[in-house]
Order: structure tokens, then C-alpha cells, then sequence
């Protein structure tokens, strides 16, 4: 009785081998191409001109003539500080300017008939223009109190209310020129250099803004600037994109992500499903030449929607496992079934260009 149950057993696992050996994993190889992907920046946004408006004399603040978020254009009036002190000096300092002026005309008239030097003319002469010189200041001072906008570009709100005591260099509000936008982003050294060799002409890569709720801006930018230094301390380098904003859209202050596309010559695809993922590092099975799998690390450059671009691990001819990644084990012998990387990419509806 012992011995039927035995030769039963043994036969099941034979049979259970046998079915085992049937079974055919796929396996495809990574599909080498050019081909270019887009990386993503963290950026900043700044309007093309952002200042601080502030107060340029002391006094009250009599008036304001705009709005916390109007646009205004370049000229328009802003704030008024009360002038009454500075026109009082402006009237004394014409007046001064008036009495030293007949002075000069009486001096001069003497002068011309040699009743008095040359040398009083002089002095005469240079009372005259240090008096017009006091008007003159008085004036400035005088339009000073009367704050207007630079340039055109819309308000921020009021540090200040009417009424208000300001000092001299006192903040009123800001101002923004947002017609056009400076989008501050920083690249790795590496990807820099790859940046400047691959581009045709210097400084003008277009680039496009993915904002903040994940929509893709509807303008392109182009690269301008590239700062002259390296952060020593991250090893990254400052661009600068400028963006048209002719909607208005976009604000100073904002974030969003700057989308670069970056060529790759003879990069190696391979599906993201030929990936496992253990203690935040990436693997794929490699099949050997006696259909062994057997794990190993690779490195990513890039990831897309269903693939990865591999930057190292991989070479072009080595067979990867490309499905039933849970089912087999480290070292195990396998029956694969080879389908060719480029219908592994077609069947994945993904074209690399």
C-alpha cells in the first residue's frame, strides 16, 4: 500500500514539473533609439518689473487715487501727500529768487556803467543762481509729494490707509509689470552641460510652464539667461525663461514646474512593468544565456507614461523578464518566450521619436 501511494506521489510531481516547464514567460530586450524627454523644474515666477512704491517726503497721505489689484497705466497718479508745507516753501523760495533777481538787474546795470566791479556783478550773478537753484528744489520737492506710477502694471495692496503719517521711504503698495514673465529654475550641472551642446543657438530653447493646478501654460517661453556661477553647495545653476502673458494670467509670486525637452542619443526603453522596486531602487530580472533569471539594479534617466529610459544596469542585448514578475524566484530557470522591443513598445500605444 505504501509503495502505490509513493509511486502516485511521484508521478504528480512529475506531472506538476512537466506543467511547470510548459510554461512560457515573455521576455523582450530594451529598444535602443534616439528619442527626447521631457524634464520637469520646479520654478519661480516674477513679473518683469516689480518695485516697491514709497513714500518720497513726509507728510499726510491726502490722497489715493487707485485701487488694491487695478492695473494703471504708466504716468497715472497714485498717492498725494499733503503739499501744503512744500508749496509754502516753493512760494518763499520764488519769492526770495524774485528779490535777489532785481538785485542782479540793478548790479548789472551799474555795473555797465563802472560804478561797481566786475567782481560785485559776480557775486550778484551767483546770489541770482543759488536762489533760482532753491526754487528749483523747492519744486522737486513739490512734485514729489504727488506719487505716480513708472510704468504701467497693476497694484498690490496698501501698506498704508488715508490719512496715514508717512515718513520719507515709507512702503505704499507694490507695482508689477506682468505683460511679460521671468520664470527662475535650476539645472543640474550635468543636464547643463547636456543643455549647451545640444543646442543650435545659444539661449533660445523654448520651453513651456505647467502651473500650479497641473495645466499646461498656453504660451512657450524661451531660454535667455543663464547665470555665470554654480551653487557650490547643491551644484546647480540658475536659468531664466521669459514667458509672454498677454491675458494676465500669470502673477508675480507664483510657482509651477518648467518643462524642458532634452535629446537622448541611443537611449534604452524598456517598459515600466519589466520594473520591480525594492528599498526605493529599481530592478528588472535578467534572463542569462541558459535562461537563468537573476535581479539587477539599473538606474533611471527618465521616466514617460509606461516606460523608463535607462541611464545605466542595461545593455541593448540583454534579455529582461517582461511579465509574471511575482511568480518566479531569484536564480530560478524559466522557459522564455522572446518578443521583440519594438512591439513591446507598439503594444504599449507609446511612440518614442
Amino acid at each position: 500500500m505504501s509503495l502505490c501511494v509513493l509511486l502516485f506521489a511521484t508521478s504528480c510531481e512529475k506531472k506538476e514539473e512537466a506543467k511547470e516547464e510548459d510554461v512560457q514567460f515573455l521576455v523582450t530586450s530594451p529598444l535602443e533609439r534616439d528619442t527626447t524627454i521631457a524634464k520637469d523644474y520646479v520654478c519661480q515666477i516674477h513679473a518683469i518689473q516689480h518695485i516697491e512704491m514709497r513714500a518720497l517726503e513726509k507728510g499726510y497721505l491726502q490722497k489715493i487715487f487707485v485701487d488694491e489689484g487695478q492695473r494703471v497705466r504708466q504716468g497715472q497718479p497714485m498717492f498725494q501727500i499733503m503739499p501744503l508745507i512744500y508749496n509754502a516753501e516753493l512760494q518763499k523760495s520764488q519769492a526770495e529768487a524774485n528779490y535777489v533777481g532785481i538785485e542782479y538787474k540793478n548790479t548789472k546795470q551799474l555795473a555797465d556803467s563802472n560804478i561797481v566791479s566786475k567782481n560785485e556783478l559776480a557775486l550778484a550773478k551767483a546770489k541770482f543762481d543759488k536762489a533760482k537753484a532753491e526754487v528749483s528744489l523747492a519744486q522737486t520737492h513739490l512734485q514729489f509729494t504727488s506719487i505716480k506710477a513708472p510704468f504701467g502694471g497693476i497694484m498690490d495692496h496698501f501698506q498704508v490707509r488715508l490719512g496715514s503719517l508717512v515718513n520719507e521711504g515709507d512702503l505704499l503698495t507694490t507695482l508689477s509689470d506682468n505683460s511679460k514673465m521671468w520664470v527662475y529654475f535650476n539645472v543640474p550641472e550635468a543636464e547643463y552641460l547636456d543643455f549647451k551642446t545640444h543646442t543650435q543657438q545659444e539661449n533660445m530653447t523654448n520651453v513651456s510652464l505647467v502651473m500650479a493646478n497641473n495645466e499646461l501654460f498656453q504660451y512657450p517661453g524661451v531660454v535667455q539667461t543663464i547665470e555665470a556661477d554654480f551653487n557650490n553647495e547643491t551644484g546647480n545653476i540658475a536659468f531664466r525663461a521669459t514667458f509672454p502673458n498677454p491675458n494676465g494670467l500669470l502673477r508675480h509670486g507664483e510657482t509651477g514646474n518648467v518643462r524642458m525637452t532634452v535629446p537622448i542619443k541611443h537611449a534604452l526603453i524598456i517598459p515600466q512593468k519589466a520594473t520591480f522596486e525594492v528599498l526605493e531602487k529599481k530592478y528588472v530580472y535578467v534572463v542569462d544565456k541558459n535562461n537563468v533569471i537573476r535581479s539587477r539594479e539599473i538606474t533611471i534617466a527618465a521616466e514617460m507614461p509606461h516606460i523608463f529610459v535607462v541611464k545605466s544596469g542595461l545593455r541593448k542585448d540583454d534579455r529582461i523578464l517582461l511579465e509574471g514578475l511575482r511568480q518566479v524566484k531569484e536564480n530560478e530557470k524559466i522557459h522564455p518566450k522572446f518578443e521583440q522591443p519594438a512591439a513591446v513598445i507598439s503594444h504599449l500605444g507609446l511612440y518614442a521619436e
